[in-house]
Order: C-alpha cells, then sequence, then structure tokens
C-alpha cells in the first residue's frame, strides 16, 4: 500500500506554506526581546507554531491523500448441477443421487485448490451448493447465466462447470442467453437421450374461467413413443364421477393425437379435473399419464329488473342488447304486474317509471329504502315531477310539458369508463331521441356521456348522465327512442356491436358491485405446488381509513380437513402472509379479527396445483450441452470423464490470478491524523508557555 498527497495547485505553493509558518513564527516569537524564555524554549515554540501554521495553510490548498493498494483475485469456477425432477426419472437416477454427486463434490474440493470454486444448483430457483435432491418442479437454466452475470460481473471468472441433461421448460433459451457469457463453459451431459416406451398427456388446453350452466371446450393432446400396436384410453374425471373415456389405438412408434370435447359447469366454485391416460405395458413412467386442471365456475349471471310503464320497442332493444351477455339476466314487467321485491335486483331500469298514469310509490319507495343502482329512461309517458323527487342527480323543471328532438355529442372529459372508437364515431350518426324541452339541473355529482345537439346547435344539456350518490349510483338517459339507434348500426354496419357495447358498457358500470367491507382478504384463485401462498388482508375502521391495529389470524384446511393456523404479519398500514409453499389440493380458509368491539371474518377457497412438468419430456438435450460448451471454448463430457475437467482447466493459458490496482483519495481536511497532529503541536506549545510562567 503506497500513500501520497495530490493538490491542484502548484508545487510552489508549498514553499509559500513553509515561507508563511516562518514568517508567522518570527514575528511572534522574535520581534520581542523582553520575553523570559531562554534560547533553547524560544527556538522550540517557534518551531512549534512554524509547522502549525505551516499545515493549516496547507490545508487552504485542499490536499488530497492518495492511496494505492494492490490486491490479487484467483480466477474463480462455478460448479452449478441441474437439481430438476427429469433427472431422477431416469434408468440412472440411483447413480445420480449417490456416486456421481460425490464425484461432483469431490471435483470441487480438487479445484479449490488453485481456484475460488462456488457451487450451485438450479432448476425452478437457484440455491447455493450442491443439494442432488432432483426434486424442483421445473428448470429455468437461462435464470442461472441471469443470475452469474448479476453476481459476477467484473471478477475474475474464468470457468463455468454445468451438470445436467440440457432439458429446459421455463424461461428463455439458455443457449442465446449465455452468448453474453464472456467466461468458458463446460458441460457434463447427464440423463439418457434414447426415446423410452412411453405414453404421455403432452398437452391440455382449456378455459380456466366458465360460467355456471355453460359448456367449456377442453382439447387433450396425447403422445405415445415406441408403443406401436398398444391400446390405451383417455378419461376425464372429477372425484368418482368420470365424464369423458376414449380408447387410444396406437398404430404409430411416433403417435399424436389430440382428442376434443366438451364439460358442462354445472357447480359453482373451483372445480378440479384429472386427465389420465391408461398406462401401456413395458413404459418407463406412469407419472405423465395424467394432469389436473382446475376451472373456476361463476356463477355471476346477475339479474336486471327491466320496468315499463306502457309496450315500447326500447324495451325490446334494451332486453336483446343485455341478454347478448352471458352474465346477465333480465326480467321484465310492466309495472302494473310488478308486485315482488327490487332487493334480489343488481340492477333496476325504469322506463318511462314515474309514469303520468301510474307513478308507481311500490318501486319507488322501495327504490328510497334501498341501494340497487338505477336507470332511468325519460318519455313522453315520464311524470317528470314525480322524477325530480328521487334525487337522480339531475333536475328537470317542467316546461308545458313540451319535447325536442336532439341528437348524441359524446363528452371527451367523460372518465367513468371508456368507449372504443367505433362508438364515438356512430353516435353523431345515431337518429335524435324525443327529450323534454326545459332547462336542466344537473348535480355537482354527475358525469354527463352524451350532451343534446339540437338541430346544428351543440348544448350543454344531459342527453346520458351518471350520478354517485351516497349510497346508490344512478343513470338517466333523457329521451326515448333508442331503438332507432340499434336499427341504425345495423343499417350502417351490418352489425349492432357499438350499440350493444354502449349499452352493455352502461350496464356494467351500474350493475358491478363495489366491495365496501371493512375486512378484506385478497389472493389468487390458483397457486403452483412451488410457489409460495401469499396472502394479503385489509381493515378499515368506520371512517374508511386503513388500520392494521388488532392481530389478523387465519387458519388454513386442507381436503382432509386439517387445519393450519397462521398470523399475519403487519406491514405500513395493512396484512400480508407468505404461507409457503403448500401440497396440491383445494383449500378453503377462514380469517378473522376484531376491531372496537366487532367481530370480523372472510372466508373462501383456493387451489394448489400439481406440476409434473418434468416429466413430460424426459429425453435429455445433449446437442444443446455440447453447443453451449463449443461456444464459449469448453468441452462438453460425460458424468464418468469428471477427472478430466481439472487437465482442461490446467492446460488454459488464461486461467490466471489478476492483480488489481485500487486508488482511492481522501480530503486531507477530514484525515483524523493531520487533525490530530495539528491539535497536538497547538497543545504542546500552549503546555510549554504555560511552565514557562507565560499565556
Amino acid at each position: 500500500m503506497g500513500f501520497s498527497l495530490v493538490t491542484s495547485f502548484p508545487l510552489w505553493f508549498v514553499l509559500l506554506c513553509i515561507l508563511a509558518g516562518i514568517a508567522y513564527a518570527t514575528i511572534l516569537y522574535y520581534r520581542e526581546k523582553t520575553t523570559d524564555f531562554s534560547k533553547l524554549t524560544l527556538r522550540i515554540l517557534a518551531v512549534l507554531r512554524g509547522i502549525t501554521v505551516t499545515l493549516i495553510a496547507f490545508l487552504l490548498l485542499s490536499p488530497l491523500l492518495k492511496t494505492t493498494s494492490r490486491y490479487s483475485e484467483k480466477p474463480i469456477v462455478l460448479l452449478a448441477l441441474d437439481n430438476s425432477g427429469s433427472i431422477s426419472l431416469t434408468k440412472d437416477s440411483s447413480f445420480y443421487k449417490n456416486e456421481f454427486a460425490k464425484n461432483y463434490r469431490q471435483l470441487a474440493d480438487n479445484l479449490s485448490k488453485k481456484y475460488e470454486v462456488q457451487t450451485y444448483s438450479f432448476g425452478d430457483k437457484i440455491t447455493p451448493g450442491i443439494n442432488p435432491a432432483f426434486r424442483d418442479k421445473q428448470t429455468n437454466m437461462a435464470e442461472l447465466f441471469t443470475e452469474i452475470r448479476d453476481r459476477y460481473s467484473n471478477r475474475n471468472l474464468a470457468a463455468l462447470i454445468l451438470a445436467g441433461d440440457g432439458i429446459y421448460n421455463q424461461g428463455s433459451d439458455p443457449l442465446y442467453v449465455s452468448d453474453e457469457a464472456p467466461y468458458s463453459i463446460y458441460t457434463v451431459a447427464l440423463g439418457d437421450t434414447t426415446q423410452q416406451k412411453d405414453i404421455v398427456i403432452s398437452r391440455v388446453n382449456y378455459n380456466h374461467i366458465a360460467f355456471l350452466g355453460n359448456d367449456f371446450p377442453v382439447e387433450i393432446t396425447v403422445s405415445a413413443y415406441k408403443c406401436d400396436g398398444a391400446q390405451s384410453k383417455v378419461t376425464v374425471s372429477s372425484g368418482n364421477q368420470q365424464f369423458v373415456s376414449e380408447t387410444v389405438l396406437i398404430g404409430q412408434p411416433v403417435y399424436t393425437h389430440t382428442y376434443r370435447t366438451k364439460l358442462t359447469a354445472s357447480k359453482p366454485g373451483m372445480q378440479r379435473y384429472r386427465i389420465s391416460v391408461s398406462s401401456v405395458p413395458g413404459e418407463i413412467s406412469t407419472a405423465n399419464n395424467f394432469q389436473e386442471i382446475f376451472v373456476e365456475v361463476l356463477d355471476s349471471r346477475q339479474k336486471i329488473l327491466l320496468l315499463q310503464s306502457s309496450p315500447h320497442p326500447d324495451i325490446a332493444a334494451m332486453k336483446q342488447s343485455i341478454e347478448k351477455n352471458r352474465n346477465y339476466t333480465v326480467d321484465n314487467f310492466m309495472l302494473s304486474d310488478f308486485n315482488s321485491s327490487i332487493a334480489s335486483y343488481s340492477l333496476v331500469i325504469l322506463h318511462q317509471v314515474p309514469s303520468l298514469n301510474d307513478i308507481g310509490f311500490q318501486v319507488t319507495n322501495q327504490l328510497k329504502n334501498s341501494t340497487v343502482p338505477v336507470l332511468y329512461i325519460i318519455g313522453s309517458q315520464s311524470n317528470v315531477p314525480a322524477y325530480n323527487n328521487l334525487m337522480t342527480g339531475l333536475m328537470i323543471p317542467q316546461s308545458l310539458n313540451s319535447f325536442n328532438e336532439a341528437t348524441g355529442v359524446f363528452n371527451p372529459d367523460f372518465s367513468l369508463f371508456s368507449l372504443g372508437p367505433e362508438i364515438e364515431q356512430m353516435i353523431p350518426s345515431y337518429p335524435p331521441l324525443t327529450v323534454p324541452f326545459s332547462q336542466y339541473k344537473p348535480g355537482t355529482a354527475a358525469q354527463v356521456l352524451l350532451y343534446q345537439k339540437i338541430g346544428t346547435v351543440s348544448t350543454r344539456i344531459p342527453m346520458i348522465l351518471f350520478n354517485q350518490g351516497v349510497d346508490r349510483k344512478s343513470a338517466t338517459i333523457t329521451g326515448e327512442g333508442i331503438w332507432r339507434w340499434r336499427l341504425s348500426n345495423y343499417a350502417k354496419t351490418g352489425n349492432q356491436q357499438a350499440f350493444d357495447e354502449l349499452f352493455t358498457r352502461i350496464i356494467q358500470y351500474l350493475a358491478v358491485k363495489e366491495d365496501k367491507s371493512q375486512f378484506r382478504v385478497m389472493l389468487k384463485n390458483n397457486f403452483s405446488e412451488n410457489e409460495a401462498v401469499a396472502i394479503d388482508a385489509e381493515l378499515y375502521n368506520d371512517s374508511y381509513q386503513l388500520i392494521n391495529t388488532p392481530e389478523v389470524n387465519i387458519v388454513l384446511t386442507d381436503e382432509n380437513k386439517k387445519n393450519f393456523p397462521y398470523a399475519f404479519t403487519r406491514t405500513s398500514n395493512a396484512y400480508y402472509l407468505n404461507a409457503g409453499s403448500l401440497p396440491p389440493g383445494e383449500y378453503s380458509y377462514k380469517a378473522s379479527t376484531t376491531f372496537a368491539g366487532k367481530a370480523f371474518q372472510k372466508s373462501g377457497m383456493f387451489t394448489v396445483k400439481l406440476l409434473n412438468i418434468e416429466s413430460m419430456n424426459t429425453v435429455a438435450n445433449h446437442v444443446l450441452l455440447n453447443n453451449m460448451a463449443a461456444r464459449h471454448k469448453g468441452q462438453m463430457v460425460y458424468p464418468q470423464q469428471l477427472d478430466q475437467i481439472e487437465k482442461l482447466l490446467a492446460a488454459r493459458d488464461d486461467m490466471k490470478t489478476i492483480v488489481y490496482t485500487q486508488k482511492r483519495y481522501t480530503d486531507l481536511v477530514s484525515f483524523l491524523p493531520v487533525l490530530l497532529l495539528i491539535l497536538g503541536l497547538i497543545s504542546a506549545e500552549w503546555f510549554i508557555r504555560k511552565r514557562n510562567g507565560s499565556y
């Protein structure tokens, strides 16, 4: 390690600092002839003061202390072992777990005498050390190279020794990811490149979500190798119930066939289906003879009530448009025939209700005491004063019961939901609606989707507006005749897509249910068996402010009714739980907490699905390993040739120790020894003066 001083000023400035110190000491100690100090003492004091002033003056030049250090780094050699399940499905799996693992560790020990050696295992994650359990559910070889790049950038990384079967089923192609590697790569070829006798469920395509009562398609691809002449059977079952049974006649050495079927979503919730193919004699493995799929069946059909004061073509146009979406069912009644409760509906559409003939007190009174969203459609039969009493966010003062015809103009500032460009283009061409002639007064919380255009004059009078009340959302279409919009759409484009989308967006916004519960639990419906089950929770006080004061507990219950209790961890203002990886199956949960004397509880279900992707392909890809080694000045060897790797590395000329030089600059003002030196000089001078009776 070496030291030197560096300053941006010329060297002769240092002489000025020395002269300044000499001049200061001379003036202080030699101009006064009546001093009581002896000549020796006087000289000592002058020297101390001169050095002190010289150092202080030198510090004004902002000098830097340059420290030069050198250290060496031996070549780094990494050993990585494929720890995925495909290794354990070969006939040599016992050899890989025992003898090969021992030899691989011995190779690491031997190399550590000359090099810095680090070991890793890789599969669906990267872990330090050689841990040959061969249980990882996926192989992400590209992630290994990413991890090496992040950890060993700008290090003396010389070589990577990668032992694996060359099979990857997650992440990018490792051959191209490794192209950026500046180090040599040696590969150890594990596994078997010979295709064994096997029949496999190689792929299943299906809808992850289905609606109750609907059929959903399932595509099953069966692959067979060296099974020609054999017969098998494909089945689809759930629990003890079998839905599909197809015979498989294998006529070729390499056989692939896709079976298409439909299943019925008969029960709501998460449904588990097992798709399997029966084994054939002599098959190498039956772990790939089945797959499990999980389909979430939603019973989310929302009931919409459509009430009318009298028959009108608008009703048919709205009903047809709404029922195109399978999430909605429509109950249509004349106002005089309806005598039920509106509480069971997600949305109420009132066409010219209240009307001039029947205000519909039964319905309007229910609306005042409920939170069900409402869509009002005003027309020539509407009782406008009664409508004004319903607090809809719009007042229409009565004006001699006269009406105008108005077309729609899109409001570009509307922000509650978005519309496609086709709708915005179609709206100006739609026929006019019959609207009341009056001075409209929208509320402050109202948002206008369409304004009225009367003749050629665009106004700020709302045609379609939305209002967010304290407990209820509502909307108003201020004119009748929207059936003409649907016909006009078909006449211009041959379909009603633009009109249907416009009306569907209106219905979706109004009918969507907002979660206003004070206690909420959020998690995915599906997890993989190698994925940590993460659960979030939120608790709100009566002012709907997030809090996390009380403790929140949750109990997970598996298919065997075994309970797993957990406590949530508090975050900044919420809760979080990492339950770790769970065995495959269906789980229910029940979360609970207590706040301000009130008990809160949430329950639900989720699934952990089995991953058997490693068993889908067990034919080793030694071509990839050989190409990877050849591209990086390495070589592929077999497990029995491990000792060759030591010789190959020893023969390389570039496996050398690198000496690094590191320069560091420190501001001398902040260098503690200099400050202590100045303080010591001043203290020594003061002590000598004091001892000789001076100040």
